[in-house]
Formats: C-alpha cells, sequence, structure tokens
C-alpha cells in the first residue's frame, strides 16, 4: 500500500486546467462558467505572473 502525502510543491497549472476540471464534473457549460466564475470572485484561485500573485475581477 502506498503511502499517499499532499507535496509541498504547486504545481504551475492554467486557467485552461481549471475550465477542463470543472467541466468534467458539471452538467453543462453554463455551470462550468459560473462555478469558474464563483472558484474565481472568491479568491479560492489565485493567478501568478512573475511571481505575483493577482486577483481576478470577474464581471
Amino acid at each position: 500500500m502506498k503511502n499517499s502525502f499532499k507535496s509541498s510543491r504547486r504545481q504551475a497549472l492554467t486557467l485552461g486546467d481549471l475550465v477542463l476540471a470543472v467541466s468534467s464534473v458539471s452538467r453543462s457549460s453554463n455551470e462550468t462558467a459560473a462555478a469558474v466564475a464563483d472558484l474565481l470572485e472568491s479568491g479560492r484561485v489565485r493567478f501568478t505572473t512573475n511571481g505575483r500573485n493577482i486577483r481576478a475581477r470577474v464581471s
């Protein structure tokens, strides 16, 4: 039996990766868009560029 552990290094993922992951468990494209917008709006998902975190604005 293998031991599961959480890696201390975060993997660099793209916005496209987020959309694909959410869409794999969503029932429709509207639900995917709403879930991704909620993740961005709430701050649970952060973007990083040049080592700086950027908060996404959803309009």
